[in-house]
């Protein structure tokens, strides 16, 4: 299974899931390619935000080697399923997309936690370094059920 998180910047939520998955389907013997992706060229080659790298670091998960890219139009004959963060970045994706878009393989990421909802994933860039932690357990607690329901 080929996994992509997607995100603005690929600095925040993404980068963090794309770890958390990563780390979790080790643990269960999944033999999974996750990668993560930003629709915007904000951050391009950068490192993960360094909040992101604290929240991952203090739950046993580095982050640090991630470097962020834009998501393209060939991300959707990459994988198989690629997660929105937001209702942004999902409208954002459909337009990259262009006529290549196979909306069918998106879909929002909280969707995995509760589904048909459609919930953005908070971006903890726009606050203090402590709204990295309920942003991280959020994104834990949906990885968790992406384990459950993929393995």
């Amino acid at each position: 299974m080929h996994i992509l998180m997607v995100c603005l910047g690929n600095i925040c939520r993404s980068p963090i899931a794309e770890g958390v998955l990563r780390h979790k389907a080790k643990q269960h013997n999944l033999n999974w390619t996750i990668h993560s992706a930003g629709t915007e060229p904000y951050h391009v080659g950068e490192a993960p935000h360094k909040s992101s790298q604290k929240v991952c670091k203090e739950n046993g998960i580095d982050i640090s080697e991630l470097r962020a890219r834009r998501f393209t139009a060939a991300d959707f004959t990459r994988y198989d399923k690629i997660y929105a963060m937001a209702h942004d970045v999902y409208s954002n994706i459909r337009h990259i997309g262009g006529h290549h878009a196979d909306m069918s393989k998106v879909d929002y990421f909280l969707n995995e936690l509760y589904e048909g909802g459609n919930e953005s994933v908070p971006d903890p860039w726009y606050g203090p370094e402590e709204g990295y932690m309920p942003v991280y357990e959020l994104i834990d607690r949906t990885c968790d059920a992406i384990i459950e329901k993929y393995k």
